[in-house]
């Protein structure tokens, strides 16, 4: 638990940019909560389209005390907050060209999407629309094996 989900979440941290970020598709919280603890500057909503995980989430950031934490029920797709964020996340939702199809419009101007992923996702990535540049990142997490985790950061060209 602490080495697959908490330090693998953090690990992203120094990736994240700006004030406001969209956590996709975040199950019972991951990477959100965590870095919504490290980073209380900094505004995270927290979105996912199962009831039962929204509701985990919101329980979660009240028994924190964390007022930058907003966890909603919506699909992501459908989710109009009415702003673009400066990071979007998203943790073992999808292949990052539909990641981008569902979320890519959720990303601010000067924003990035962080899509996190095991081995090096260099497949995935071939089918990327001509609108987006990448670079992909090995993340180090503490107690996993070299090369296993990746974040890809993707920017509008």
């Amino acid at each position: 638990m602490i080495t697959g989900h908490l330090l693998d979440s953090l690990a992203v941290q120094p990736l994240l940019r700006g004030r406001h970020v969209l956590d996709v598709g975040t199950g019972a919280g991951f990477p959100g909560l965590p870095l919504a603890i490290v980073e209380s500057d900094r505004e995270f909503d927290l979105v996912d389209s199962n009831n039962k995980k929204v509701m985990f989430v919101q329980h979660v950031a009240g028994l924190l005390g964390l007022s930058n934490v907003r966890a909603t029920k919506a699909r992501i797709e459908d989710y109009a907050p009415g702003y673009r964020f400066d990071t979007v996340i998203a943790r073992a939702v999808a292949a990052v060209p539909r990641l981008l199809e569902l979320a890519g419009h959720h990303v601010g101007e000067d924003g990035v999407f962080v899509a996190l992923k095991g081995r090096d996702p260099a497949e995935e990535l071939e089918s990327l629309p001509d609108n987006w540049r990448f670079d992909v990142t090995e993340l180090k997490v503490p107690g996993l094996e070299a090369g296993s985790r990746h974040a890809v950061l993707i920017e509008h060209r």
